[in-house]
């Protein structure tokens, strides 16, 4: 239904039919700054452990930003700043994500100097790529 009304598209890898990862397209992120500008998002990115390094999330990704291309010259996703994170934060600036330049986010709000935060999946760097 939700790809239907064009609120998110969900692309599925599988290696000779054994599911290996998936990805989204939100056209209408949850992410203030990104839902202002009409910036699309790609999240809920994930490969399998045991398909990793086999070039799937390369696959998923090129599709993702060659659908968003066709609506935005800008592609954004968010990140999380936990070593779990590490393969992701280095493929997305590898493939020329950058920084939005508002730094971290916690759980609805961008975080302030000095601030208190609890370290979990809900920190993340907002990164975004333009697109050609």
């Amino acid at each position: 239904m939700e790809q239907t009304l064009k609120i998110h598209d969900v692309y599925v890898a599988f290696v000779q039919q054994e599911f290996a990862g998936y990805l989204t397209i939100c056209w209408s992120s949850d992410y203030g700054p990104f839902r202002m500008e009409n910036t699309p998002e790609i999240v809920d990115f994930n490969v399998l452990p045991k398909f990793r390094r086999q070039g799937i999330g390369t696959q998923l990704m090129d599709k993702a930003e060659n659908e968003i291309a066709k609506a935005s010259s800008i592609a954004g996703i968010g990140v999380g700043m936990t070593p779990d994170y590490g393969a992701a934060q280095r493929m997305y600036v590898l493939r020329g994500y950058i920084p939005d330049g508002r730094g971290l986010h916690y759980r609805g709000h961008h975080v302030k100097y000095g601030e208190e935060i609890i370290v979990d999946d809900n920190m993340a760097l907002y990164l975004t790529k333009e697109l050609k």
